[in-house]
């Protein structure tokens, strides 16, 4: 016991400097004020997604970017990985040109990674001086201490697409998934699951379909906050002329041998496509950051491989060597592209390569970025010239689709397992639960499997795979012959058996509806919209700089009255519908975006998705900031009203509830509503300052020095402003509303509360008595500096169907423009200042607000 104390000393005396040090150089927090941020724009750089330059990254920390200094040592951080990863081999270097210089902030990369800050390299330092003689006596296989391992990469081609199905050259054409696709990218993350794989950073294509995929992924594994980049460079390979046409009928209409040249050659080309088609990449906007020499015409598989290059050197590699682990979902050509580089596969050998729908591949690394070699392993399934193995055998799972109905009628119980409503069980434990169901089916829809069929799911290569059973296999004849075995390293011949693979927050407060001096704008529904015929519903113009803030939808705990706080709870069933709504009225008015804000807590995510999914609009970037989480509300969390009530009595009830200063009593750095104790927070969260108490205690519990940051263990609603204006401020306005872009911020209700404060003006002593309806888009116009609502075709008065508390007229508010006139869109009045009517005008009204339905 004595023997601790001068290390404990040691600790402690460490903790205090680092803490402190950062204590005076970072503040936790920073004073907000109400008048709206004069900040002028900057000139706004393209990049290569969507102009969107100068984004800060996916979560929110550490996200200015503009110093020239910072750049510069990020500029040399990546020299010293490209000569230390790729000049040796002989490599070309193509990351080197200007061109791809703009890319490196795609959807916030660079914000995210380029830049780290004084407080995390003291901390670094610090830790690893205290670790080091630890790691001289026991290395890296004491407790997982020693030189970082590299992380491991994981390639998921997307689901079964809707074109992959008809069989349909689809490339840069954007089709979703079909059902057996959304099947299959949920194995694929049960499987995830099973073998314990962990993500840290996600990239995908701009393409729905693998976008679609990379979110179900997430949400399977309950990692939606991860951040997710967005890159044209992992888009499928272009087909050209050929985009759009089955391939069934182009072999018959040109020759099986012409198509199968186009499809499994190295460097042949399918024709071009030209600027008319209506296929053309450059017509769409997700690609309208591109330049003309960027957008292929056509590709070859060669082409469409060095187009994938760039993205391995400077951010995958980077990453992986760095230790994070990668999830890469992407394309059948995309990545067989990362694939013939990681392995150093020939031109020739890869046209062997095949890249199957909804099967993870995971490689592991060693110190030099070289992929280990699969072990002997009885399970290990892995394909010619590939050191990536598959997580499962290609195939079982759709063979299993294909009998499901018929393992259904003898095993009744299937369909509650593989039920979304499963009930008494983990995340955890239903994945699972559901992967063992399918494998069931699996294990006997094999026995009716024909091996010489042929399967075409779309890649252009053939599947062929070493499976390590039939090594075993082999090798246990040898050794009952008297010959020796090495499992470690087998002799054996490629499988001849070649198949073609699949290639208030949440506290709903009863104010009473509160009739403004002034009427709400609200915009009228757009003709077009409501009359076919008319043509398309107009689009917002795109200088028209606009921020949409909307509440998530409800949760089971805002239904039941709980307070929720930064548990992670989903959205109900009611809620999703909420979200759907919001993004379809939003569409319906011609809304379109360049850039979304959330919150880390996947409530707020999810309405973020369904929003975007109903605007057609998937591939915008998602930034993800912990500073818009809800409020904290530390032991209350989970608790209902009338339990606060009871415990606390009333008094104090409406003190923490309805005061802006109050904070309520703290949560233990052992509970599991306490922040420190779930990962995204403890592993990614980095713009706080260490916390002395946490990090003693952590350090104490591990037995081993570990900074951790301070957490809020509860917030008044002061403390939840303090956090979410100043991101506001220092990033949302600069980094896009000041360029003109068109922002949606879906967040929880007292994150929206302080932005509205700092909007609209709001008094402090105003601000609890103001209600966010869930589900709602509240327009804040930065032109007229009102707030602004969207008729929703029913001729309800906003005001009478949503709760907007006791503080509405500070919201609603004239709307005019610069010049003293009205603006245009406050287009409908509902009489709110109490105008009578007559009788057969007030049944008429109430003739038009009645539903349909109820007319009949």
């Amino acid at each position: 016991m004595l023997g601790y104390i001068p290390t404990s000393i040691i600790y402690i005396a460490l903790i205090q400097s680092v803490c402190l040090s950062n204590a005076f150089q970072f503040p936790h927090r920073r004073p907000h004020h109400h008048a709206t941020s004069q900040l002028s724009a900057t000139p706004d750089k393209t990049n290569a997604d969507g102009a969107y330059s100068n984004h800060p990254n996916a979560w929110g920390y550490s996200r200015t970017i503009v110093n020239d200094r910072e750049r510069r040592r990020f500029e040399r951080r990546r020299l010293r990985h490209r000569t230390r990863f790729f000049a040796p081999t002989g490599q070309k270097d193509t990351s080197g040109s200007v061109q791809f210089d703009q890319e490196m902030d795609e959807d916030g990369y660079w914000g995210m990674l380029g830049k780290s800050s004084k407080r995390e390299l003291m901390g670094r330092l610090f830790q690893n001086a205290v670790n080091l003689p630890r790691r001289l006596v026991w290395g890296r296989s004491r407790d997982g201490m020693g030189v970082d391992e590299p992380g491991t990469l994981i390639l998921v081609r997307h689901g079964e697409s809707l074109w992959n199905a008809n069989k349909t050259f689809t490339g840069w054409a954007d089709p979703d998934l079909s059902p057996q696709g959304y099947r299959e990218v949920e194995h694929a993350a049960r499987l995830l699951l099973e073998g314990g794989y962990k993500v840290d950073v996600v990239f995908t294509s701009r393409l729905k379909r693998a976008i679609r995929s990379s979110w179900l992924l997430l949400k399977e594994m309950n990692e939606v906050y991860l951040p997710v980049f967005k890159s044209w460079r992992l888009n499928e390979r272009m087909y050209g002329a050929l985009t759009g046409l089955s391939k069934t009928e182009t072999a018959v209409r040109m020759g099986a041998e012409l198509v199968q040249e186009w499809r499994g050659s190295l460097r042949s080309r399918p024709p071009p496509l030209t600027a008319a088609d209506k296929y053309y990449p450059g017509r769409d906007r997700r690609h309208a950051d591109l330049s003309s020499d960027q957008i292929p015409l056509t590709e070859s598989l060669l082409d469409c491989m060095k187009r994938t290059e760039p993205l391995w050197v400077e951010k995958i590699s980077y990453e992986l060597a760095c230790g994070r682990n990668v999830l890469v979902v992407a394309h059948a050509n995309t990545l067989r592209g990362l694939v013939k580089i990681i392995d150093g596969i020939g031109d020739d050998e890869i046209q062997d390569i095949a890249i199957p729908t909804g099967i993870p591949i995971v490689y592991k690394f060693d110190q030099n970025l070289t992929p280990i070699p699969p072990t002997a392993d009885e399970s290990t399934v892995a394909q010619v010239h590939m050191n990536g193995v598959f997580l499962e055998k290609p195939g079982l799972l759709k063979q299993a689709i294909k009998r499901e109905q018929e393992w259904c009628a003898n095993v009744p119980d299937y369909d509650i397992v593989m039920s979304r409503k499963s009930t008494g069980m983990t995340p955890l434990e239903r994945s699972l639960s559901k992967l063992e169901a399918q494998r069931q089916v699996q294990e006997w829809a094999s026995s009716f499997a024909d091996e010489n069929e042929d399967e075409d799911d779309g890649t252009d290569g053939k599947l062929t795979l070493v499976e390590q059973d039939k090594i075993w296999e082999k090798g246990l004849d040898e050794v009952e012959e008297g010959e020796y075995f090495d499992p470690d390293h087998p002799k054996f011949e490629a499988d001849k058996n070649v198949a073609k693979a699949n290639g208030s927050e949440e506290e709903t407060v009863e104010a009473p509806i509160y009739n403004a001096s002034y009427n709400p704008c609200v915009s009228a529904m757009p003709v077009a919209a409501t009359l076919p015929g008319l043509g398309p519903v107009p689009i917002k113009r795109k200088s028209e700089s606009l921020i949409v803030m909307i509440r998530h939808g409800k949760t089971e705990n805002n239904k039941l009255g709980l307070f929720t706080g930064w548990d992670d709870v989903p959205l109900a069933a009611e809620g999703v519908d909420e979200a759907k709504e919001a993004g379809k009225l939003l569409k319906l008015h011609g809304f379109e975006f360049d850039v979304v804000y959330t919150s880390w807590l996947s409530r707020a995510i999810e309405t973020a998705w369904i929003v975007m999914d109903e605007m057609d609009c998937l591939w915008l970037p998602i930034i993800k900031s912990w500073r818009l989480n809800e409020r904290m509300y530390g032991d209350l969390t989970g608790l209902s009203k009338a339990m606060v009530k009871q415990k606390y009595g009333d008094e104090q009830f409406k003190a923490w509830r309805r005061g802006y200063a109050v904070k309520p009593p703290p949560t233990s750095s052992f509970s599991p509503n306490y922040p420190g104790n779930d990962m995204r927070y403890k592993k990614y969260l980095k713009d706080v300052r260490y916390s002395i108490s946490e990090t003693i205690i952590r350090s104490i519990e591990s037995n081993n020095f570990s900074l951790h940051r301070k957490l809020p263990k509860s917030e008044s609603l002061k403390d939840c402003m303090d956090r979410t204006i100043p991101y506001f401020t220092e990033h949302i306005m600069p980094e896009a509303v000041s360029k003109g872009k068109r922002v949606l911020i879906a967040s929880s209700e007292n994150a929206i509360r302080g932005l509205l404060m700092h909007l609209c003006e709001i008094p402090v002593e105003k601000i609890a008595g103001l209600e966010i309806p869930n589900g709602l888009p509240i327009i804040f116009d930065l032109n007229s500096k009102c707030v602004k609502l969207l008729d929703d075709g029913t001729g309800r008065d906003p005001l009478e169907t949503h709760n907007f508390g006791a503080s509405a007229s500070y919201l609603f508010r004239p709307c005019t423009n610069p010049d003293g006139s009205d603006d245009e869109e406050c287009s409908i009045s509902f009489m709110a200042d109490g105008t009578d009517i007559s009788s057969e005008d007030a049944e008429l009204i109430n003739s038009i607000r009645q539903p349909a339905a109820s007319k009949v």
